[in-house]
């Protein structure tokens, strides 16, 4: 399952992901806890978004890059 659909804009899972890793949640597994999520999901997820350029990955943590940043922004209004 597509973290992020066709139109660029993330799923429900996908968006679940991005508000983890925005209020600061690093690791796969921190990600996974806070978003509810299988962890299988929330990793291919992860790779979804640094391909999109929506998260930045240091090391084994993960954060929003302002490309996602402003995605999350969008969903908002």
């Amino acid at each position: 399952m597509a973290c992020i659909s066709p139109d660029g804009k993330p799923t429900e899972s996908g968006t679940k992901m991005l508000r983890a890793i925005e209020s600061g949640m690093g690791s796969a597994e921190e990600i996974a806890s806070s978003a509810g999520l299988p962890l299988f999901r929330v990793r291919s997820g992860l790779r979804e978004f640094t391909q999109a350029g929506l998260a930045n990955q240091k090391d084994d943590k993960y954060e929003l890059s302002s490309k996602g940043a402003e995605l999350l922004d969008s969903l908002s209004t």
